[in-house]
Protein backbone atom coordinates (compact mmCIF):
# COMPACT_ATOMS: atom_id res chain seq x y z
CA UNK A 1 0.00 0.00 0.00
CA UNK A 2 1.46 3.66 -0.84
CA UNK A 3 2.01 5.80 2.03
CA UNK A 4 3.34 8.97 1.04
CA UNK A 5 3.57 10.42 4.67
CA UNK A 6 5.66 7.69 6.25
CA UNK A 7 7.73 9.36 8.71
CA UNK A 8 6.14 12.37 8.76
CA UNK A 9 4.74 14.43 11.44
CA UNK A 10 0.71 15.70 11.29
CA UNK A 11 -0.89 17.46 14.05
CA UNK A 12 -4.64 17.69 13.79
CA UNK A 13 -7.08 20.03 15.97
CA UNK A 14 -10.48 18.74 16.78
CA UNK A 15 -9.33 15.33 16.21
CA UNK A 16 -12.18 13.87 18.86
CA UNK A 17 -14.86 13.15 16.08
CA UNK A 18 -16.11 14.33 12.93
CA UNK A 19 -13.95 15.80 9.93
CA UNK A 20 -10.94 16.01 12.56
CA UNK A 21 -11.06 12.44 13.85
CA UNK A 22 -11.68 11.21 10.12
CA UNK A 23 -8.32 13.62 8.38
CA UNK A 24 -6.58 11.99 11.72
CA UNK A 25 -7.27 8.43 10.72
CA UNK A 26 -6.57 9.22 6.60
CA UNK A 27 -3.39 11.14 7.78
CA UNK A 28 -2.20 7.80 9.75
CA UNK A 29 -3.40 5.25 6.87
CA UNK A 30 -0.92 7.68 4.63
CA UNK A 31 1.38 6.88 6.80
CA UNK A 32 2.06 9.98 9.41
CA UNK A 33 2.46 10.03 12.40
CA UNK A 34 -0.70 12.42 13.91
CA UNK A 35 -0.32 14.48 16.92
CA UNK A 36 -3.85 14.49 18.00
CA UNK A 37 -5.52 17.85 19.98
CA UNK A 38 -8.51 18.00 20.83
CA UNK A 39 -10.58 18.73 24.31
CA UNK A 40 -11.98 15.45 24.93
CA UNK A 41 -10.11 12.64 25.87
CA UNK A 42 -12.70 9.80 25.22
CA UNK A 43 -12.75 10.90 21.65
CA UNK A 44 -9.10 10.72 21.60
CA UNK A 45 -8.55 7.66 22.97
CA UNK A 46 -11.21 5.70 20.37
CA UNK A 47 -8.77 7.43 17.49
CA UNK A 48 -5.68 6.17 18.88
CA UNK A 49 -7.73 2.69 18.70
CA UNK A 50 -8.74 3.00 15.00
CA UNK A 51 -5.28 4.20 14.04
CA UNK A 52 -3.69 1.16 16.06
CA UNK A 53 -5.89 -0.90 14.14
CA UNK A 54 -4.48 0.34 10.75
CA UNK A 55 -1.12 0.20 11.72
CA UNK A 56 -0.64 3.78 12.35
CA UNK A 57 0.25 5.55 15.40
CA UNK A 58 -0.39 8.84 17.12
CA UNK A 59 0.08 10.97 20.33
CA UNK A 60 -3.20 12.18 22.17
CA UNK A 61 -3.15 16.03 23.36
CA UNK A 62 -5.72 16.66 25.42
CA UNK A 63 -5.90 20.81 24.85
CA UNK A 64 -8.37 23.31 24.70
CA UNK A 65 -7.96 25.54 21.64
CA UNK A 66 -7.89 28.63 24.04
CA UNK A 67 -5.21 27.85 25.94
CA UNK A 68 -2.41 29.31 23.75
CA UNK A 69 0.08 28.65 26.29
CA UNK A 70 -0.70 25.02 26.34
CA UNK A 71 -0.20 25.20 22.81
CA UNK A 72 3.42 27.05 22.49
CA UNK A 73 4.24 24.22 25.41
CA UNK A 74 3.20 21.41 22.83
CA UNK A 75 5.22 23.22 20.15
CA UNK A 76 7.96 23.29 22.61
CA UNK A 77 7.63 19.33 22.80
CA UNK A 78 7.03 18.46 19.28
CA UNK A 79 10.56 20.90 18.41
CA UNK A 80 12.18 18.91 21.29
CA UNK A 81 10.87 15.31 20.37
CA UNK A 82 10.63 15.89 16.14
CA UNK A 83 12.63 18.78 15.48
CA UNK A 84 10.21 19.77 12.47
CA UNK A 85 6.16 19.67 11.55
CA UNK A 86 5.31 17.96 8.36
CA UNK A 87 1.38 18.78 8.33
CA UNK A 88 -0.91 21.12 10.62
CA UNK A 89 -4.29 20.97 10.04
CA UNK A 90 -6.28 23.54 11.70
CA UNK A 91 -9.62 21.92 11.90
CA UNK A 92 -11.10 23.08 15.80
CA UNK A 93 -14.28 25.21 15.40
CA UNK A 94 -17.52 25.88 17.28
CA UNK A 95 -20.92 27.05 16.10
CA UNK A 96 -23.12 28.50 18.52
CA UNK A 97 -27.01 28.14 18.00
CA UNK A 98 -27.90 30.42 15.25
CA UNK A 99 -29.00 34.08 16.62
CA UNK A 100 -29.68 37.27 15.20
CA UNK A 101 -26.45 39.30 15.88
CA UNK A 102 -28.09 41.98 18.10
CA UNK A 103 -29.35 38.88 20.16
CA UNK A 104 -25.90 37.49 20.51
CA UNK A 105 -24.56 37.01 24.04
CA UNK A 106 -21.23 38.58 24.33
CA UNK A 107 -19.15 35.25 25.77
CA UNK A 108 -20.58 33.31 22.46
CA UNK A 109 -19.14 35.39 20.46
CA UNK A 110 -15.90 35.82 22.32
CA UNK A 111 -15.86 32.14 22.55
CA UNK A 112 -16.32 31.56 18.67
CA UNK A 113 -13.52 34.39 18.02
CA UNK A 114 -11.31 32.59 20.05
CA UNK A 115 -11.54 29.12 18.65
CA UNK A 116 -12.56 29.98 15.39
CA UNK A 117 -9.79 32.79 14.62
CA UNK A 118 -7.38 33.63 17.29
CA UNK A 119 -6.54 29.89 18.12
CA UNK A 120 -5.73 29.12 14.36
CA UNK A 121 -3.02 32.36 14.69
CA UNK A 122 -1.67 30.78 17.73
CA UNK A 123 -1.10 27.60 15.60
CA UNK A 124 0.93 29.40 13.13
CA UNK A 125 2.47 31.98 15.34
CA UNK A 126 3.82 28.59 17.52
CA UNK A 127 3.97 25.75 15.08
CA UNK A 128 5.42 28.28 11.50
CA UNK A 129 8.81 27.85 12.91
CA UNK A 130 8.61 24.02 12.91
CA UNK A 131 6.72 23.73 9.61
CA UNK A 132 9.57 25.99 7.94
CA UNK A 133 11.71 23.16 9.43
CA UNK A 134 10.05 20.38 7.42
CA UNK A 135 10.97 19.53 4.33
CA UNK A 136 7.40 19.91 2.65
CA UNK A 137 5.72 22.10 5.38
CA UNK A 138 1.76 21.81 4.53
CA UNK A 139 -0.99 23.74 6.36
CA UNK A 140 -4.58 23.59 6.05
CA UNK A 141 -7.24 24.97 7.42
CA UNK A 142 -10.97 24.06 7.61
CA UNK A 143 -13.57 26.75 6.19
CA UNK A 144 -16.66 27.19 5.49
CA UNK A 145 -18.89 28.46 2.15
CA UNK A 146 -20.70 30.75 5.38
CA UNK A 147 -18.06 32.96 5.15
CA UNK A 148 -19.30 34.33 2.26
CA UNK A 149 -22.60 34.00 2.33
CA UNK A 150 -24.41 37.07 4.41
CA UNK A 151 -26.53 34.10 6.10
CA UNK A 152 -28.84 35.19 8.78
CA UNK A 153 -28.44 34.31 12.49
CA UNK A 154 -24.92 33.34 11.53
CA UNK A 155 -23.33 36.19 12.00
CA UNK A 156 -20.67 35.27 14.57
CA UNK A 157 -19.53 32.08 12.58
CA UNK A 158 -19.54 33.84 8.85
CA UNK A 159 -17.35 36.41 10.76
CA UNK A 160 -14.97 34.14 12.44
CA UNK A 161 -14.51 32.47 9.22
CA UNK A 162 -14.26 35.30 6.75
CA UNK A 163 -11.06 36.61 9.30
CA UNK A 164 -9.73 32.96 9.29
CA UNK A 165 -9.86 33.12 5.05
CA UNK A 166 -7.83 36.28 5.27
CA UNK A 167 -5.41 35.32 7.49
CA UNK A 168 -4.37 31.81 5.85
CA UNK A 169 -3.99 34.03 2.45
CA UNK A 170 -1.83 36.02 4.03
CA UNK A 171 0.29 33.45 5.53
CA UNK A 172 0.58 31.67 2.36
CA UNK A 173 1.37 35.22 0.37
CA UNK A 174 4.02 35.66 3.09
CA UNK A 175 5.85 31.91 2.39
CA UNK A 176 5.95 32.35 -1.29
CA UNK A 177 9.48 32.26 -1.32
CA UNK A 178 9.66 29.07 1.46
CA UNK A 179 8.96 25.95 1.33
CA UNK A 180 5.57 26.07 3.40
CA UNK A 181 2.34 25.95 1.32
CA UNK A 182 -1.07 27.14 3.12
CA UNK A 183 -4.62 26.48 1.64
CA UNK A 184 -8.17 26.32 3.08
CA UNK A 185 -10.66 23.50 2.54
CA UNK A 186 -14.51 24.20 2.48
CA UNK A 187 -16.37 20.53 3.47
CA UNK A 188 -19.50 21.95 2.81
CA UNK A 189 -22.64 20.72 4.49
CA UNK A 190 -21.39 17.18 6.14
CA UNK A 191 -23.03 14.70 8.51
CA UNK A 192 -21.56 15.67 11.49
CA UNK A 193 -22.87 16.80 14.90
CA UNK A 194 -22.06 20.41 14.12
CA UNK A 195 -24.59 20.36 10.94
CA UNK A 196 -27.19 19.27 13.67
CA UNK A 197 -27.26 22.46 15.50
CA UNK A 198 -26.84 24.98 12.66
CA UNK A 199 -30.06 23.01 10.81
CA UNK A 200 -31.90 20.84 13.40
CA UNK A 201 -34.15 19.56 10.20
CA UNK A 202 -31.65 18.65 7.82
CA UNK A 203 -31.91 15.11 5.93
CA UNK A 204 -28.47 13.56 7.16
CA UNK A 205 -28.62 10.53 5.03
CA UNK A 206 -28.63 13.02 1.87
CA UNK A 207 -25.06 14.19 3.16
CA UNK A 208 -21.38 13.06 2.98
CA UNK A 209 -19.70 11.78 5.57
CA UNK A 210 -17.09 12.97 7.42
CA UNK A 211 -14.94 10.03 6.08
CA UNK A 212 -15.75 11.32 2.43
CA UNK A 213 -14.70 14.60 3.27
CA UNK A 214 -11.45 13.93 5.04
CA UNK A 215 -9.94 12.02 1.96
CA UNK A 216 -10.53 14.85 -0.19
CA UNK A 217 -7.99 16.50 2.85
CA UNK A 218 -5.17 14.69 2.61
CA UNK A 219 -4.05 15.16 -1.37
CA UNK A 220 -3.57 19.02 0.26
CA UNK A 221 -1.18 17.92 2.52
CA UNK A 222 1.32 16.01 0.12
CA UNK A 223 4.74 17.21 -0.76
CA UNK A 224 3.80 17.21 -4.45
CA UNK A 225 1.42 19.63 -4.08
CA UNK A 226 2.59 22.90 -4.33
CA UNK A 227 -0.98 25.28 -4.64
CA UNK A 228 -0.76 27.92 -1.96
CA UNK A 229 -3.62 30.32 -0.91
CA UNK A 230 -6.15 28.68 -2.35
CA UNK A 231 -9.57 27.25 -1.57
CA UNK A 232 -10.48 23.60 -1.89
CA UNK A 233 -14.38 23.04 -2.19
CA UNK A 234 -15.07 19.57 -1.86
CA UNK A 235 -18.53 19.71 -2.85
CA UNK A 236 -17.49 21.53 -6.37
CA UNK A 237 -13.75 19.32 -6.23
CA UNK A 238 -12.29 22.47 -7.50
CA UNK A 239 -9.34 24.46 -6.09
CA UNK A 240 -10.17 27.79 -6.57
CA UNK A 241 -8.02 31.22 -6.90
CA UNK A 242 -9.16 34.06 -4.68
CA UNK A 243 -10.36 37.04 -6.84
CA UNK A 244 -7.87 39.78 -7.05
CA UNK A 245 -9.03 43.43 -7.11
CA UNK A 246 -9.44 45.29 -10.27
Amino acid sequence: MNKPLTDRIALVTGASRGIGAATALELAKAGAHVVAVARTTGGLEELDDQIKSVGGSATLVPLDMKDSAGLSRLAMALHERYGRLDVLIGNAGILTTPTPLAHMDPKAWDDVIAVNVTANWQLLRNFDPLLQTAPAGRAVFITSGIATKALAYFGAYAASKSALDAMVRTYAAENITTKVRANLFSPGQTRTRMIKTAFPGIDEDTLPTAEDVAKAIVPLCLPNFTESGKLYDFRSGKLMAFQSPA
